[in-house]
């Protein structure tokens, strides 16, 4: 048996696989969210360590000692720091944490282009690099306690193993990786007055990082050797789970943010870094534009405005059954955006609305107001030279027919939906197959472990509608910021 943990935002979520890759059984474990200013947004990771070992000792029971290995996909970016003790020295800021605007205008600044030759990518509130230096500027003196730098699954990793791990398409959001070369930007270290040791050992997603401690085996009830995987960044390791290993495929993933991932067997990065260029799970590199508020958009219409979670309801029959509407549009910025703006401050808005509109109507629009920001990220994609074909979805909101037709319209590409739904557990788990040498490689277990299972093509009168109205969603960001 293999493990794949997935630690979210909101909750892990683990799952235990059999060596022909079928899901034997998963659980999930919510945990909260802090928010201690307005844009703040935070956890404590002795939550998710509690969450983790209740949702393991749940998920192994009856299997204690079959288990072979254990692999980890994580939120991305959020700034885990431990004291000489190994003590969490404050609450994790995590990815979505927006209070990072002067320390990002900092490093971006001074380094000017040279902080994307250096690692790719530029500063960004959400990244580690502006989080360690808010610290410094901020909290000195918890700065100055720091003896080890983490992100979220490498806690999870540290108190399974004992070791000091993290992998590089994990890392390669922290700004403190030259992801091409693979390896720590000693430099910027130098800039925050940071050093390597302070930092994990760096591995691939796929290679093992050490084995169960004799501590959480006694906790767990185990007592054979268990290999520790080193997995990776969420949306790294969720391409794994839908075999998104492949130039020409992309990933679009549907979760609290939204992601559209184009996987690259060679390293190159966007002059302007309007695009993350990270390291992918598989060993090659990706590209990948984020924005912040898909399903969250979502969800706060459904959940917070109309006080219901019946999403088929509002998807699948009101909004199915509503008309494309011209001249009524919804920018997404609910928590600021990144890409293609990178602007902490952008707010999300509703504009042409009348007498006439109904709920329905607003959802579609929702819906498509997301999807044509997804759209931004495929067109930088596009501009690179890289090849889009096929859209793999996943996350929540792949469970909707009407989503994936509409992202099929708008992106003008064929979606498929694959036999794999569960997105980063899933790929945790293939990395832990791999790891204890099931399979050669990445490529060979998602080849043979993931099949397309459907396929959604653009409907074309949909698709010239969509190509008008998303010229007009284009002009609707700049035009408003000016007021």
């Amino acid at each position: 048996m293999y493990i794949g943990i997935d630690l979210g935002t909101s909750s892990v979520k683990l799952l235990l696989v059999n060596s022909k890759g079928e899901i034997v059984k998963s659980v999930v474990k919510e945990y909260s969210l802090q928010y201690p200013k307005e844009n703040w947004m935070e956890q404590n990771p002795e939550d998710w360590e509690k969450s983790t070992f209740d949702g393991l000792k749940e998920l192994i029971k009856g299997y204690e000692n079959d288990i072979k290995a254990i692999s980890f996909s994580g939120q991305m970016h959020g700034m885990v720091v431990l004291d000489k003790e190994d003590k969490v020295i404050r609450p994790a800021i995590l990815w979505c944490d927006q209070r990072t605007s002067s320390q990002c205008e900092t490093l971006n600044s001074r380094y000017g282009k040279k902080i994307i030759e250096l690692t790719g990518n530029k500063a960004l509130t959400g990244f580690t690099a502006p989080k360690l230096l808010w610290l410094k500027e901020n909290e000195s003196e918890n700065f100055k306690k720091i003896n080890k730098i983490m992100l979220p699954k490498d806690y999870i990793t540290f108190k399974l193993s004992g070791d000091y791990s993290t992998d590089v398409s994990d890392a390669s959001g922290m700004l403190l990786l030259n992801v091409e070369k693979r390896e720590w930007a000693t430099e910027l270290l130098k800039e925050l007055e940071l050093s390597e040791l302070q930092l994990p050992k760096l591995h691939e997603s796929f290679e093992v990082v050490g084995e169960l401690s004799e501590k959480a085996k006694k906790e767990l009830g185990i007592n054979n050797k268990v290999k520790i995987i080193a997995g990776g960044g969420d949306q790294a390791v969720g391409a794994v789970g839908v075999g998104v290993v492949k130039e020409g495929v992309l990933s679009v993933a549907l979760g609290t943010s939204g992601v559209v991932f184009a996987n690259s067997s060679k390293y190159f990065a966007d002059e302007e870094a309007r695009l993350h260029s990270f390291c992918h799970a598989n060993g090659g590199y990706h590209q990948m534009g984020v924005m912040l508020s898909a399903a969250a958009s979502l969800k706060w219409w459904v959940e917070d405005i109309n006080h219901s979670k019946d999403y088929d309801i509002f998807l699948e029959k009101e909004a199915m059954s509503s008309q494309i509407d011209k001249n009524l549009f919804f920018l997404p910025y609910l928590m600021g955006e990144r890409t293609p703006h990178n602007d902490p401050n952008a707010k999300g808005t509703l504009t042409g609305l009348n007498i006439q509109h109904r709920r329905g109507d607003i959802t579609r629009c929702i819906v498509e107001g997301i999807t044509f920001a997804l759209r931004d990220s495929l067109e930088l994609i596009k501009s690179m030279g890289i090849s889009t074909d096929i859209v793999r979805v996943s996350g929540g909101g792949s469970k909707s027919e009407f989503w994936k037709q509409m992202i099929a319209d708008i992106f003008n590409l064929r979606v498929d939906t694959v036999n794999s739904t569960e997105g980063p557990a899933y790929g945790a788990a293939i990395l832990a197959m791999v790891g204890d040498g099931l399979y050669k490689d990445v490529n060979a277990a998602c080849e043979a472990l993931i099949k397309v299972v459907d396929t959604k093509y653009p409907n074309e009168n949909n698709r010239k509608i969509y190509d008008e109205k998303y010229l007009k969603f284009k002009r609707l960001y700049p035009a408003l910021k000016e007021i």
